[in-house]
């Protein structure tokens, strides 16, 4: 069952770190790229990837092609993909190790879920990290 309670959810985000942002868009009137730069600026390293735009860089971070191309621990994948394509990346964040998957507003897919769970992974769904932050109170992250 995704967590759903706020402390669950405040302290998943708390042990967070580092975030693959799949389904990352370069372009600014899109709700990923304004999340990237929020979660940036609250101390977290966010990892962008999507396949269609690899290589390029968006608020100064490479974009990968794919999540097994990252080659560093990743604690959480948070998912902008339609739901009946969060499976792939959930299996994608399965594949890697990621501690947890956070499907985004909209975003729902209880098979991949239970996937995720079955694997030991926390899932977040059908929220968003830049509305979870401040409605929890999260101060920024002070690098250690």
């Amino acid at each position: 069952m995704p967590l759903a309670a706020s402390q669950d959810i405040a302290t998943l985000l708390r042990e967070t770190r580092t975030i693959a942002l799949v389904g990352i868009s370069d372009r600014p009137d899109r709700p990923s790229y304004g999340v990237m730069r929020f979660l940036q600026d609250h101390g977290y390293r966010v990892l962008p990837v999507n396949p269609q735009i690899a290589g390029e860089h968006v608020h100064g971070e490479f974009i990968w092609g794919r999540l097994s191309d990252i080659g560093v621990p990743i604690d959480l994948v948070d998912i902008f993909r339609r739901s009946e394509a969060a499976g792939e990346a959930v299996d994608d964040a399965i594949a890697i190790g990621a501690k947890a998957v956070w499907m985004q507003l909209g975003v729902v897919n209880e098979a991949a879920a239970a996937r995720a769970e079955a694997a030991g992974l926390k899932v977040v769904m059908d929220r968003c990290p830049a509305i979870e932050i401040p409605r929890l109170g999260l101060a920024p992250i002070v690098a250690e």
